[in-house]
């Protein structure tokens, strides 16, 4: 399996819709540009915040080409290829590849129940059918079942899995899940977390990939490159602040679901600051109402990124 160096910040880059549910090809190229202008360290597409199960194979294949003609090479492109069944993400995996990704991020199978031998078999099957690094996502919350420490270790020892993007909320177990791998410097341990990511970083994690990072992603470049000097003063103070601004994620809540208000946040702060032409999200998910948008957009000036935008 060919090899790849993840560290520091790598944004779930939101998927940009046009009201007639298609990509918004226009939109998605100024989100890339305002995370490399913000110094970010590689591109996650097709994640959570991506609202990749959303996405049938023509949808994922437009988000892959546009983010990695935009990149151009300029940082790391990272694909999920996230799905119910083994089958369905090696054919996700197959287009990634053939796409020019720089490596891939995977789930554990979900809907079905699967034991963690069969969760080793999944990522194995992945990684012979496609020769790139691969990413394993720790997200129980989504897909109702735990990489279990042994799990990953195994993973690692059969070259399956170059990295752990551990968004479990269990911050106690990624800690140990470090102190695991502390042995082994060609694997990364990067917190989901978007507001831990401070802690994260001084129990040893390599980096985040924080949703909120669409928004900002200059602050957590200035949150990272301050704990990796050793200002960790620096490093909890600009925590603090993004910690306000993730205040955008529940203003939907509950009149619309925790991904609707999340991930809608999210897009309805860009689409204030001029990075998205449309706030729209994928069927089911609700639109944020105006009156919730306005919200969001309040915090947002308050943060000061609407007079940088």
């Amino acid at each position: 399996m060919s090899q790849l160096s993840l560290h520091g910040i790598v944004p779930p880059v939101i998927t940009p819709l046009t009201p007639d549910m298609q990509i918004d090809e226009a939109s998605l190229r100024r989100v890339v540009r305002h995370l490399i202008d913000g110094g970010v360290h590689g591109l996650f597409i097709l994640g959570s915040s991506s609202e990749v199960v959303f996405l049938d194979a023509a949808r994922r294949a437009d988000v892959i080409r546009v983010a990695v003609d935009e990149a151009a090479g300029r940082v790391p492109v990272i694909a999920g290829v996230i799905d119910t069944a083994t089958d369905r993400c090696v054919d996700h995996a197959k287009q990634a590849a053939a796409l020019g990704v720089d490596g891939l991020v995977l789930t554990a199978p979900f809907y079905t129940r699967t034991s963690q031998a069969e969760i080793v078999d999944h990522f194995c099957y992945v990684r012979d059918a496609v020769d790139l690094p691969l990413i394993a996502y720790d997200i129980p919350v989504c897909v109702h079942i735990k990489l279990e420490r042994d799990t990953l270790r195994t993973l690692y020892e059969r070259k399956a899995i170059v990295a752990l993007k551990d968004s479990s909320g269990d911050d106690g177990n990624m800690r140990m899940v470090i102190r695991d791998f502390a042995g082994a410097p060609d694997f990364t341990v990067l917190t989901g977390s978007e507001i831990t990511v401070d802690y994260a970083l001084l129990g040893g994690a390599h980096g985040a990939v924080p949703g909120l990072a669409n928004v900002d992603p200059a602050g957590y470049v200035r949150l990272y490159d301050a704990a990796k000097a050793g200002d960790w003063d620096t490093a909890r103070a600009e925590q603090q602040r993004l910690i306000a601004l993730f205040e955008i994620v529940f203003q939907g809540f509950p009149d619309t679901s925790r991904n609707a208000s999340g991930v809608g946040g999210f897009k309805t702060a860009m689409q204030a600051m001029g990075l998205l032409t449309d706030r729209h999200m994928n069927r089911p998910n609700a639109v944020l109402s105006d009156v919730h948008a306005a919200k969001v957009r309040a915090i947002v000036e308050q943060s000061g990124l609407l007079r940088a935008a």
